[in-house]
């Protein structure tokens, strides 16, 4: 319960900021032009907060925290009275009728440049992106690593960290092959060696794997020692009398080796009992635990008991602080930006060859619960996610729908090539259309994140 009000808080935050800057453009271009505003609201329904500025507009917050819109003075929707008619926005020529409905999705993007801004000020904490091996019968298998290696590029784009990996695999899905650059750790000039992985095969589901693991990279992890870091006071373990601080010895008798193979055998043992043996205060003590069940990624039914392993802290030279000066955070904001409105728009077109499944439509449910797991990490991680989301929002946007602003665009460029409006019938009709479009996209993606609970 308290992760559902955690996330639903969380969502309600991010939705609000970026609602607002999304509508705060339409809005401060629409005063520019001379547009009277009449109102400017965050959210639909019944409004539970609103105030009459000096400017007339009128502020609204309302109950449906899922939109927002302005409301501008308009011959076409009522009727204005002859003082007025020149701030209407249908007055406005359709170049100032461009600026302003294009500022929306403009807003979205500012504010993603100011919130990495402001993240890269404070400084991100982060590792090196470094693999210790690759998978047999994988893209990667081609790839030689006899010491751990650190991934310095993807394709032509340099990469610093997993996330950079992860956006830049992202960006070649579909793709017949991936070039992938690697490097010692000492960073020694010369020693990189590029390997082009064929991924004409590659299957990637975003729902059960990454990128990384996907193409069969092995991501280095420092050594797991057999000490029980942490056991759940809900799990089977505890139940059982595991405590943290125990030291795996065996199970079923046989000698504990390594992580990977106790996991792999509490998920076979589902709901079956098994003789956990640990060491306590230097001394054996065996005991039963029955682990309980769960459906795991690949849809089958696996064992869990609520343990983790102690964790050898990262090595020092695979550690990255990126933290930037002021003007500098403000170039790789704008760089960073433009990377995710690359993959973005890279995605979209994916979806619509049929090279990316519809599967990985995300709507409200998965974007609260990607709000409150970053805003858990802090306000760091928040302020990346929120980037994340304001690009995605004006990229949507954007798209030629009559419903949304892209379609608006759409008809007002089409007016500046024909020299007149689009006819009302015409608009009618594609909108319509759009409505229908949109609500179908919304369908799968609230079926995709209902799917994923």
């Amino acid at each position: 319960m308290l992760d559902f009000l955690w996330n639903l808080g969380s969502f309600i935050i991010a939705l609000g900021i970026l609602i607002t800057a999304h509508e705060y453009g339409h809005f401060w271009v629409a005063r520019r032009c001379g547009v009277k505003v009449e109102r400017f609201s965050i959210g639909f329904g019944k409004a539970i907060w609103r105030k009459v500025g000096a400017d007339g507009t009128e502020y609204v917050v309302a109950m449906i925290p899922l939109g927002g819109y302005v409301k501008m003075l308009d011959e076409r929707v009522d009727d204005v009275p002859e003082a007025l008619k020149s701030q209407a926005f249908n007055r406005k020529s359709v170049w100032q009728r461009i600026a302003i409905v294009g500022a929306g999705p403009m807003a979205n993007f500012i504010f993603a440049i100011f919130a990495l801004y402001i993240m890269y000020l404070i400084g991100v904490p982060s590792l090196k992106p470094v693999i210790e091996t690759t998978q047999p019968n994988t893209p990667a298998a081609v790839i030689e690593v006899k010491q751990p290696q650190q991934v310095i590029a993807v394709g032509d784009q340099a990469v610093r960290n997993w996330e950079e990996v992860t956006y830049a695999l992202v960006g070649h899905i579909g793709d017949d092959n991936i070039d992938i650059t690697l490097a010692p750790l000492s960073g020694l000039m010369g020693q990189e060696r590029t390997y082009r992985l064929d991924t004409r095969q590659w299957q990637f589901d975003p729902e059960k794997q990454s990128p990384i693991t996907s193409l069969g990279l092995g991501i280095y992890r420092p050594e797991v020692s057999p000490t029980l870091a942490f056991v759940s006071e809900d799990g089977a373990a505890y139940a059982a009398g595991l405590r943290g601080g125990d030291i795996l010895v065996a199970i079923d008798g046989q000698r504990y080796s390594q992580w990977d193979g106790f996991v792999e055998q509490i998920k076979a043992a589902a709901g079956k009992t098994v003789k956990i043996t640990v060491q306590r205060d230097g001394k054996p003590l065996q005991l039963a635990v029955t682990p309980k069940s769960r459906t795991g990624e690949n849809g089958q039914i696996e064992g869990v008991i609520g343990v983790a392993p102690t964790q050898a802290p990262w090595p020092e030279e695979m550690r990255l602080q990126l933290e930037y000066g002021l003007g500098e955070s403000f170039v790789v904001a704008a760089d960073k930006t433009w990377q995710l409105v690359s993959v973005s728009i890279k995605m979209i077109g994916k979806l619509f060859t049929g090279d990316v499944s519809v599967k990985n439509l995300s709507g409200p449910i998965s974007i609260a619960q990607g709000a409150g797991s970053s805003a858990t990490y802090g306000l760091v991680y928040f302020l990346g996610f929120l980037a994340l989301i304001s690009v995605n929002l004006g990229i949507i946007n954007l798209l030629p729908l009559p419903v949304l602003d892209g379609g608006h665009l759409l008809y007002y460029f089409i007016e500046v090539i024909t020299g007149r409006p689009v006819p009302e019938k015409v608009q009618e009709i594609g909108f319509r259309f759009g409505a229908a479009m949109l609500l179908m996209l919304m369908s799968i993606a609230l079926f995709n994140d209902f799917s994923r609970l």
